[in-house]
């Protein structure tokens, strides 16, 4: 999940500073450009921070979904001068139980709630860029762009293809220390798997907003997925229908 956010970050900063190239006047090749060196620049920054931290370390598979996430968008814009399938994220809030989990040496208590507290933060805006149990990041594909022209689909009609995660409470398994004790989650009762998604989406700019300034908006919170029906397939087994995701 980390991985993929890296991607998703990379390719939005290149496309809104792409579009904030081309609104100051620049041509469609430096306006790439500008996009190119802004996101890279802004995320390798990060990276190199990172690999002066003993707690973090320089991370080639950061970067590597960093180069990934600016190449989506610059070859999308170079070949189709559009953005076909748009990297998007979504973050649906979830309801961690207050169950009470006893430590290995069975001198203390804790909860899923309160290492999800720890881990992700307590506001909305602290889950939103943190909680993986609650993030799904999408492909979002504009059917009508590859489709013959005249086509009836309809202009901002996409179909997603999302991938999440759930019992996220750790970086590689579900184990932490709480004030000197243990703590560790049974993978049998809380399996760490994978979900994947497909569902519908709206593609924002393509419903052509006349006011330049809901233009403008439609533009930046295209980065974020509209909720809509969906169905999951998880690596549990389960096919689940969801009504917004």
């Amino acid at each position: 999940m980390d991985k993929i956010g890296h991607l998703h970050t990379t390719y939005f900063q290149g496309v809104l500073c792409y579009k904030g190239a081309r609104w100051t006047g620049l041509s469609k090749k430096k306006s790439i450009l500008t996009g190119l060196v802004c996101g890279t620049l802004f995320q390798s920054t990060i990276e190199v921070m990172d690999g002066f931290s003993s707690k973090w370390g320089f991370s080639i598979p950061d970067m590597a979904f960093n180069v990934a996430g600016i190449s989506s968008f610059a070859l999308q814009q170079h070949f189709w001068d559009d953005q076909r399938i748009t990297i998007k994220v979504s973050s649906i809030p979830v309801s961690y139980p207050s169950d009470p989990i006893v430590s290995e040496n069975s001198l203390s208590v804790s909860s899923q709630k309160k290492r999800a507290e720890n881990l992700f933060g307590t506001n909305y805006f602290e889950r939103f860029l943190k909680d993986y149990n609650a993030q799904t990041y999408w492909a979002s594909v504009n059917v009508h762009s590859f489709l013959p022209q005249g086509n009836k689909w309809p202009a901002w009609l996409n179909i997603a293809v999302g991938f999440g995660a759930e019992n996220m409470y750790g970086g590689f398994d579900n184990q932490w220390t709480e004030n000197s004790n243990l703590y560790n989650l049974s993978q049998n009762i809380y399996p760490r798997y994978s979900q994947f998604y497909i569902g519908f989406d709206v593609d924002l700019p393509k419903l052509n907003p006349k006011n330049p300034l809901l233009k403008t908006i439609c533009s930046v919170v295209n980065i974020f997925k509209i909720p809509s029906p969906a169905i999951e397939i998880n690596t549990n087994g389960n096919i689940i229908f969801h009504i917004l995701r």
